[in-house]
């Protein structure tokens, strides 16, 4: 079996999700993931058509999301259209998912080059989801399917992060502290300049530059601000799911009556929302060397797990074990860990579980402060952690994440200087 390399990892700034407020906002989703796929190519020098496949991730699959945005995103990216593309939902998870699908096409020997990566405009969620709404066809995840909620109750992710705290024992001010730790390493890491290798200016048609700095970053948050917080979800878990009247919170109960759901998330430490995307770069040993494309990182594992849907959001624990098992890695050999913080609790549960050392998870802040373009978000971590391996000389690093129904995405990589005999 070859190896899987990664070349190179690149994204856009991530812009606030909100119609009028967000830099980004107005753009077709098409030119955001075709930014990213026209800078790897450009900066690479590569030749599309040797581009075997672009597989891209998007969570929501509407409207101008809708359709094949690999392939029609590779077109508009000025790709040869002999680069095939395909593309995928794991909500959360589909990036990770994207990279580990193009490193065992390449690992099997079926494929050489493979651009991998996603995009989300959260901002077009938003209007979609209001359209719905307006219209009565909008339908809460896991609605509409009285069966499968029979036999795994599905409920609003939020109200299911307030429910693993209150199972796990973990107060708000645990959380809290999380959340502004995420800020305060991403406005180090941005005044160090860490994200700029990665980071490429979105332009438009005409090649003005219309974002090239993180929009969403609030360096100011302290723990005093984010106390004053309202919880985000006690709303919401008082509100019907379904046509008998079921509530968020009901759902949880039914499957879990002894847990009291305390409302502990709010907008300062749970993820933030964003539109942005994130293209990975692999090629198999004999086309980098045949190409003179320089490996930064080897793909040493990938892994995918399952756990209860009702509490949705636990699975990154057994998916980190997992992977480091297929790895044949312990948790002390890992140099980085990027565990998204989709909610405060995924984190500290995490780190919780698994005894980690906090200076080495999240080194440079992530999605609370910086944001979570969920389709994307994958693809941005792995950059992340391989930029911050080369910057401190670290050998391997872990990427996972919680994903909607109760999933989660793993992957390893290992940085290289140059390819390993």
């Amino acid at each position: 079996m070859t190896e899987a390399y990664i070349i190179d990892a690149v994204r856009t700034p991530r812009a606030i999700g909100k119609v009028g407020k967000g830099a980004l906002a107005h753009l077709h989703p098409q030119h955001l993931a075709a930014t990213v796929l026209k800078a790897i190519a450009e900066r690479n020098k590569l030749n599309t058509a040797d581009i075997d496949d672009v597989i891209w991730s998007v969570s929501v699959q509407k409207e101008t999301q809708g359709g094949n945005m690999g392939r029609l995103a590779a077109l508009d990216a000025g790709y040869s259209p002999k680069a095939s593309g395909l593309t995928l939902d794991r909500a959360c998870g589909g990036a990770i998912t994207s990279v580990s699908l193009g490193a065992a096409q390449i690992m099997t020997g079926m494929e050489d080059l493979i651009v991998a990566g996603g995009t989300d405009m959260m901002s077009l969620q938003a209007q979609v989801a209001q359209r719905e709404m307006d219209s009565g066809t909008f339908l809460p995840l896991g609605a509409g399917n009285s069966r499968l909620q029979a036999k795994h109750p599905q409920s609003n992710q939020g109200v299911c992060a307030d429910a693993i705290a209150s199972l796990e024992g973990i107060d708000r001010d645990a959380l809290d502290r999380i959340g502004y730790e995420s800020q305060q390493r991403a406005a180090v890491a941005i005044a160090e300049g860490r994200f700029d290798k990665s980071t490429v200016p979105v332009l438009d048609d005409d090649g003005n530059v219309i974002l090239d700095k993180e929009e969403f970053p609030r360096p100011q948050t302290t723990l005093e601000s984010l106390g004053q917080l309202k919880p985000a979800f006690a709303a919401i878990a008082e509100m019907p799911a379904d046509a008998e009247g079921t509530t968020f919170s009901q759902i949880i109960t039914r499957k879990y009556p002894d847990v009291t759901i305390t409302p502990v998330h709010h907008a300062g430490n749970s993820s933030g929302v964003v539109d942005g995307a994130a293209a990975v770069l692999l090629a198999s040993r004999a086309y980098a060397k045949e190409h003179g494309l320089r490996p930064r990182a080897r793909i040493v594992a990938t892994a995918n797990v399952g756990d209860d849907a009702t509490l949705m959001l636990n699975a990154p624990v057994p998916a980190a074990r997992k992977v480091l098992e297929k790895a044949g890695l312990a948790i002390s050999d890992i140099d980085l860990w990027e565990i998204n913080e989709a909610f405060a609790v995924v984190v500290e549960k995490f780190i919780r579980d698994l005894g980690l050392d906090r200076a080495r998870v999240n080194v440079n802040g992530d999605s609370i402060a910086l944001g979570h373009p969920v389709g994307a978000t994958g693809a941005i971590l792995i950059g992340t952690v391989l930029d911050e391996l080369e910057r401190t000389g670290g050998r391997y690093g872990l990427v996972t994440m919680c994903a909607a129904g109760g999933m989660a995405p793993a992957i390893i990589i290992e940085r290289v200087d140059d390819f390993v005999d």
